[in-house]
């Protein structure tokens, strides 16, 4: 199976350019993901860290590893990773972002390799990386089990992807399109298409045709009493995440 074939769509691109220069205003447009970074970044260094026998106590606990952000937009998880000591490429198809990010990397005295690009394209460069993280991305494409091919490829053997998205349920739409972007004006309208949702059992299997083994599945949960995320083993209704490796 080939990566050649783009899987970008310009619609989607489009609308990520459009607000790129927001991508660090934590009451900005991307005022969700500024709310769910500190969960998300919980998981992910949990999984490396369970991934590849590392101490989350280590000053540098990710030094040695080669680590892809795709679909990095400005870089709110290229940038902690890049701390924790990793290699970060950060690889975006919205061009605008990627100076967004240099800039930012480059104020925070953080060396991250921002890229204008995608995962086909660094697939079919012969590209390597211990970790790939693919964070709400894979609802934006125009094929995602060609674009978890690319993702796949990338992977050293042994190496771990964590992908994010959004289930499809009227709960989600619910939540994720009339609450966040018509009730609370989070997003702009039309951010979200809810016919491109995939639901757990959904992306599990296109992450087994793919070619990966998914080891882990969870929700992040949003508690608008408490006005904060969390994550659930269970509670895959709206936002979920999964582990899965490349066998060795």
């Amino acid at each position: 199976m080939s990566a050649a074939q783009s899987t970008v769509d310009p619609s989607e691109v489009a609308k990520f350019e459009a607000m790129s220069a927001e991508w660090w205003d934590p009451t900005g447009k991307f005022k969700p993901l500024h709310m769910m970074n500190p969960v998300r970044l919980d998981y992910i260094t949990r999984k490396i860290a369970e991934t590849f026998g590392r101490d989350l106590r280590g000053d540098k606990p990710f030094e040695g590893l080669r680590l892809l952000d795709i679909g990095c937009g400005g870089g709110l998880l290229s940038e902690p990773m890049a701390r924790l000591g990793a290699t970060v490429v950060g690889a975006d198809a919205a061009e605008r972002n990627i100076p967004v990010a240099r800039i930012h990397a480059e104020q925070s005295g953080l060396e991250i390799d921002y890229r204008f690009t995608t995962a086909e394209a660094l697939a079919d460069a012969g590209e390597q990386f211990d970790v790939v993280l693919n964070m709400e991305v894979v609802e934006h494409v125009a094929s995602p089990i060609d674009y978890l091919i690319a993702c796949r490829q990338l992977l050293k053997p042994g190496g771990l992807m964590v992908a994010s998205t959004i289930n499809r349920n009227p709960k989600s739409y619910m939540m994720a399109i009339f609450g966040a972007e018509r009730v609370m004006r989070w997003l702009p309208v039309g951010t979200h298409e809810w016919h491109k949702f995939i639901t757990p059992d959904e992306l599990t299997d296109l992450i087994a045709q793919a070619g990966l083994t998914v080891t882990n599945t969870s929700g992040f949960v949003f508690n608008p009493l408490s006005w904060s995320w969390s994550i659930s083993d269970s509670d895959l209704s709206v936002n979920y995440v999964t582990a899965s490796v490349k066998p060795a």
